[in-house]
């Protein structure tokens, strides 16, 4: 009796497939998903041209910032070592002129980009966090307790953010976290109104249906499939809500309400008003910071709604 000899066995190394070659993890595959994701959005923000004028103004006035301790050193600050004279006019030695005490302007609106920057980014992500938290809890549960949270929403919709701001800068001590916060806490209810009703709509698909048939929890459906559909609305509305904490932090600024410790642009349209630069017609005191404000702002405002174009064409967002 003849045997059928047994072929041989193939032994398969771990983490290859015997005809495809290595076998991709589930990570490798998302981070690929990714990268192209990735490049897709900047193929298609490029073709913006707002959108880069902006990003391109945002690098270099980061940049500036980043850098400011060896452009103009750590001390322009000081005003014991202040370099010149009280109020001086524009000169080779000092292009902007100096301040009531003596410092250089160009120093200080070069410093003065750190803090008005770091403030607009924390207040934004305080304010978007605030908001989108509300907005998904809102969006998901529904019933009454959504019922109560819009309510509360509303009524800080229709209160005027900058009083409340100006209420809570005035009552708490008068720092930098005190101004992020003071922004953060008063500027979150149109993320929220926007992120529940991107909730609702996101909860309606099929596929959430499915996961909660097969056991899905509260959370599990909030984190893995609502956050990542309003992702994109919330990265556009962080980057419009910077420019507007921006403007928001010199209001207060200029108010008296800042850290007067720091120098911000804000800051040094106080100081400008408080020096007479306008009746004296200073007026390299007074037009960098203003310019400096409004350059930021717009940037921001480009770089959003370019955002906003390519990850929602049908806005129709002009190019």
């Amino acid at each position: 009796m003849t045997t059928t000899p047994t072929p041989p066995t193939k032994q398969v190394t771990p983490g290859t497939g015997p005809a495809t070659g290595p076998v991709r993890t589930a990570r490798s595959l998302a981070w690929e998903r990714r990268r192209h994701s990735m490049a897709r959005f900047w193929s298609s923000y490029r073709t913006h041209r707002a959108g880069l004028f902006g990003l391109a103004a945002l690098a270099l006035i980061a940049l500036t910032a980043l850098t400011a301790p060896l452009l103009v050193g750590s001390d322009v600050q000081s005003v014991t070592a202040a370099p010149g004279t009280a109020m001086e006019k524009p000169s080779g030695e000092f292009p902007l002129g100096t301040d009531q005490f003596g410092r250089s302007l160009l120093g200080l609106l070069v410093w003065g980009a750190r803090i008005s920057l770091t403030v607009g980014l924390l207040a934004a992500a305080l304010s978007v966090a605030i908001g989108t938290l509300v907005g998904i809890i809102a969006g998901h549960y529904g019933g009454w307790f959504s019922t109560v949270l819009m309510r509360i929403t509303d009524w800080f919709l229709v209160m005027p953010t900058l009083v409340l701001a100006i209420v809570l800068a005035t009552v708490m001590s008068r720092n930098i976290w005190t101004v992020v916060i003071a922004i953060g806490v008063t500027s979150w209810p149109t993320t929220a109104r926007l992120v529940r009703a991107q909730t609702i709509a996101v909860e309606s698909r099929p596929y959430i249906e499915r996961a909660k048939a097969l056991g899905g929890g509260h959370t599990h459906i909030m984190n893995r499939h609502v956050l990542p559909n309003v992702m994109p609305l919330v990265l556009a509305q962080t980057t419009l809500g910077i420019s507007s904490a921006i403007l928001t932090e010199a209001t207060l600024a200029f108010l008296g309400l800042g850290d007067p410790t720091v120098v911000s642009w804000g800051g040094m349209l106080q100081d400008a008003r408080e020096a007479g630069a306008v009746s004296s017609g200073h007026w390299s005191y007074l037009a960098p910071p203003g310019i400096a404000i409004a350059l930021v702002a717009l940037a921001f405002t480009l770089c959003g709604r370019a955002i906003e174009s390519v990850l929602n064409p049908k806005l129709g967002v002009a190019r």
